[in-house]
């Protein structure tokens, strides 16, 4: 129930209409009043509904929604495919992978680089067909996001998966390309050779692509 509603939220399903009761709700989805209640409590701390005394429940927009939450980037995900959206996604992946990337290039842990291999060889095996070009290429940038070894860029897992989802959703249909093996390496050769700048500059030149491709886009309308 959590997710159908989130999700039909989140797509705009009650852009035009009114949300509905938990009366309403608990008929609908035949389910109880105390697991509709709960329910909209859970979509509440999310940022995504409202509660008004005489007012009832309504949607918030936008701009309240707790964006960092894994059900919400999850949602966003079923939503019409959005150059804005893409745009805002890596917008904020620039200002922060370059930096994880400097971290784990100045770390140079072991476990961390191991990661970084494992998710580079995935690659790897993709560009063969021997494994999912989308699930390894996450792979890759998560293992740097944990290679970083600080706490808060961790917690950018889940947006940095969206965010690639999303990405790769747009450079297959408007370009028609997977991720760039090369400039992958770049980023990996940089944090093992423990050169902070270039692991930075590496990772931004990845991010810098996607954002060109989203400026044509947009130009050609």
């Amino acid at each position: 129930m959590l997710d159908e509603l989130g999700s039909a939220i989140v797509t705009g399903a009650y852009e035009k209409a009114r949300f509905p009761t938990e009366a309403e709700l608990a008929v609908r989805h035949g389910v109880s009043r105390s697991v509709t209640r709960e329910a909209v409590k859970m979509l509440t701390a999310k940022g995504l509904l409202t509660a008004r005394p005489r007012k009832g429940t309504s949607v918030q927009p936008p701009s309240h929604w707790n964006l960092f939450d894994a059900d919400v980037l999850r949602w966003l995900l079923d939503r019409k495919f959005s150059l804005d959206l893409l745009r805002h996604f890596s917008e904020l992946r620039i200002a922060i992978e370059p930096g994880a990337a400097a971290l784990a290039a100045r770390r140079r842990d072991p476990a961390g680089l191991a990661g970084i291999h494992a998710g580079y060889a995935r690659m790897q095996a993709a560009e063969a067909g021997e494994d999912d070009t989308l699930d390894a290429d996450i792979a890759f940038h998560i293992a740097v996001l944990n290679a970083s070894g600080n706490p808060f860029y961790m917690q950018f897992r889940d947006l940095v998966e969206t965010a690639l989802r999303h990405s790769i959703r747009f450079t297959n249909r408007f370009v028609g390309r997977t991720a760039s093996l090369p400039a992958h390496e770049a980023v990996l050769k940089a944090i093992e050779s423990g050169i902070p700048y270039a692991a930075d500059a590496a990772m931004a030149a990845i991010i810098a692509d996607v954002m060109g491709l989203i400026a044509e886009a947009e130009k050609r309308g």
